[in-house]
């Protein structure tokens, strides 16, 4: 009985120790498909004895997952809402916000399209149903597929604020998951366009268009008009020890700042 007693505490401080190096982390697709899951593999390769739960649900899952279950560390490719700060508020919790890159989001179009660039006046009217045909752009005459991200997504409501005038989305677009199903859906779509962070724009079968004559470059990101920060949130006393030292490493580490570059982000100062 006592070998049985035993046995059993091990096991459960075992398990306890695993829980604790054990990193959670939800939220934005943009951050979460590639970026944050390569930091994640090259961390461990450093010799970190941790495990990583990634899950790229969009930024708005973000807050809520911090809010309701045990995540170390949110996700947001936009700025944290007023209205979820004075949730968190409400419940006695503080939240922080760490800068984990800087984007620019590419407007993208069929690699065969005679498009190649467009003002934003232009993108306002395509996104948001104004403008309906290629031909009113300059471009082949042909109906315009637009696609954008759902609802969910820091991306949405970004592209939203910096590319629309803050107006509503045309009924007519067609609402995808992540960047990639976006950027899928173009490269099959002649008349196709959408927009994806700048880590997705190198896709097969698509090309980004200059935005007021400014090519989609990062040295152009002072200049470019669709620019953007990326964020991680934590809240204060739920960030594991483990988390906290991967938080760091990722924000200032000059490998990290190498595998952000190589992904195709801006790694933040």
């Amino acid at each position: 009985m006592k070998k049985s007693l035993a046995i059993i505490a091990a096991a459960s401080l075992f398990a306890g120790v695993n829980a604790e190096d054990k990193i959670v982390i939800k939220g934005s697709d943009t951050l979460g498909a590639k970026m944050v899951p390569q930091l994640a593999e090259a961390y461990k390769a450093a010799g970190n004895e941790v495990t990583f739960e990634i899950a790229a649900e969009g930024s708005s899952t973000a807050f809520t997952h911090l809010q309701a279950s045990p995540v170390d560390i949110g996700m947001s490719s936009r700025n944290i809402k007023d209205s979820e700060t004075e949730a968190f508020t409400a419940k006695g919790m503080e939240i922080k916000d760490w800068t984990a890159a800087y984007d620019m989001i590419g407007v993208i179009v069929n690699e065969k399209s005679s498009v190649e660039e467009l003002t934003t006046e232009q993108i306002e009217g395509i996104f948001t149903g104004d403008i309906t045909d290629w031909s009113e752009v300059g471009g082949d005459a042909g109906p315009i597929s637009v696609y954008t991200r759902n609802t969910s997504s820091g991306t949405y409501k970004s592209f939203q604020e910096m590319a629309m005038n803050k107006r509503d989305y045309g009924a007519d677009t067609q609402k995808m998951a992540g960047n990639t199903q976006i950027a899928d859906e173009v490269s099959k779509n002649a008349n196709g366009i959408g927009y994806v962070g700048l880590a997705y724009t190198e896709a097969d079968g698509i090309k980004a268009v200059e935005v007021d004559g400014v090519k989609l470059k990062p040295k152009n990101a002072k200049d470019y008009a669709i620019a953007r920060s990326l964020h991680y949130y934590t809240v204060k006393g739920k960030l594991s020890d483990a988390a906290a030292k991967f938080l760091a490493w990722s924000t200032s580490d000059d490998k990290a700042k190498e595998i952000v570059e190589r992904v195709g982000f801006i790694p933040a100062d």
